[in-house]
Parts: C-alpha cells; structure tokens; sequence
C-alpha cells in the first residue's frame, strides 16, 4: 500500500479546498486546510507536500518560495489552478515547484503528485534549500565580485579574469578574496559550487560575453 502523506491545501476558495481536502481522504492521505499563506506559516508543515493556488499564486512562484523559505519551510511546494499554460507549468518549475497539477484535482493527479513526492521530495527540498542559501550569499556581492564569480565559474585564472574585466592581476586578487569571504568559501571549488546551486544568469547579459565562453545554459540544472 502507498505510503500516507499529509498534504497541506492553501488557498483558493473555501469549496475548491473542501473538495481537494475530500479526495486526498478518500485515496487514504491526511489533508490540513489553510484559509491564506498567513495561516500556513502561522502553523509551518515539516513534512508532506504544499499545494497552492489561486491568490497564493499571484505575486509569482519564486516569491512564495522566498516567503516559505523566510519561515523556514522547506516542504516541497505544488502549485495548482485550472487549466495551466505549458509556459506557466515550465515556468513553476523552474522557479523550484515540485510539480504542476490541474484543479480540480483529479485521483490520477493526486496520485500522480504522491507518487513524485516519495520519489524526489526529499531531494527537491534539499537544493531548495541549498538554491535559496546560494542566492543569498550571491545576492551580498558587488557587481564587480559577482562578475569575478562568473568568471570563476567559466575556469578562469585571476590573469584570464584580469584580462576579460580589463583590471589589474592585484585587483581581481582582492575582489576574489572580498568575494569568497561573503560566501564564506574557504576554496574556489566552493564558491564555484554556491554559483551553481543558485541556478543564476551571468551578472552582464550573455550577447555581451566573449564568444569563446559559453553563457550556462538556461533550465540545465532544472531537472526533477
């Protein structure tokens, strides 16, 4: 028999949520109902999956994301309304939800979900959680530190980045070692590894890079 799960239902309306919440108890899960975002972190899940939809939804997936992980909830998050775009699924997605499903829920779809919560939620909360702490630290660099990262990133010596940034050796020395002490790197590889757990773009837009330097490609490190 399938594994019980507590599934934690937030927004929406009040009957879209009574009837999610009575077909996860008929497939034998335990469904928690929450009226806003504001009573889902008034009382924070630790465990289960999130699904979210309608007004929790409108300011974007990578902002409730943020919201969730201020409160310190790292529970992998679902998103959900009627008859989603491809774009917007791809989009929710790559932003760090674990999935994308269509109201009203269907028993395919909520097993479906159940199914990919057993076999990736822990991971998925995992580099959630790595991805939000990478950003972070990212987002304390000046724009001089962040395009030393980039290039750090690329495989490039101080020389090589000296050369590319047009500074001197000795400058790139010092806003590589400013840059590694906020990100509390002890080595380059650490850093690197922050770079691509955050999932960013290049601080300069990529038609500006040498074309000897391949921009990261955009959803590579979006895989469930």
């Amino acid at each position: 028999m399938e594994q019980r799960i507590t599934i934690h239902i937030v927004g929406g309306n009040s009957r879209s949520r009574a009837e999610q919440s009575r077909l996860i108890l008929a497939l034998g899960h335990h469904a928690e109902v929450y009226s806003d975002l504001i009573e889902l972190i008034d009382r924070p899940p630790r465990s289960g999956v999130i699904i979210a939809s309608d007004d929790v939804l409108e300011r974007g997936i990578s902002t409730l994301l943020d919201d969730l992980a201020d409160a310190g909830i790292w529970t992998p998050l679902v998103a959900a309304k009627p008859h989603p775009e491809v774009e917007e699924v791809v989009k929710a997605i790559q932003a760090g939800a674990l999935d994308f499903l269509e109201l009203p829920l269907s028993e395919a779809e909520v097993q479906r979900m159940v199914a990919h919560v057993h076999s990736d939620g822990g991971r998925h909360a995992e580099a959630r959680r790595r991805l939000i702490d990478a950003r972070r630290r990212i987002s304390s660099l000046s724009p001089r530190e962040r395009e030393v990262l980039d290039w750090l990133t690329e495989g490039c010596s101080n020389k090589a980045i000296a050369r590319n940034l047009e500074i001197s050796p000795r400058t790139v020395e010092i806003h590589r070692a400013n840059m590694m002490d906020k990100l509390g790197a002890n080595h380059a590889a650490d850093a690197v590894r922050l770079r691509l757990d955050a999932r960013m773009k290049r601080a300069n837009d990529e038609e500006n890079l040498p074309e000897e330097f391949d921009a990261p490609r955009a959803g590579a490190s979006t895989k469930r």
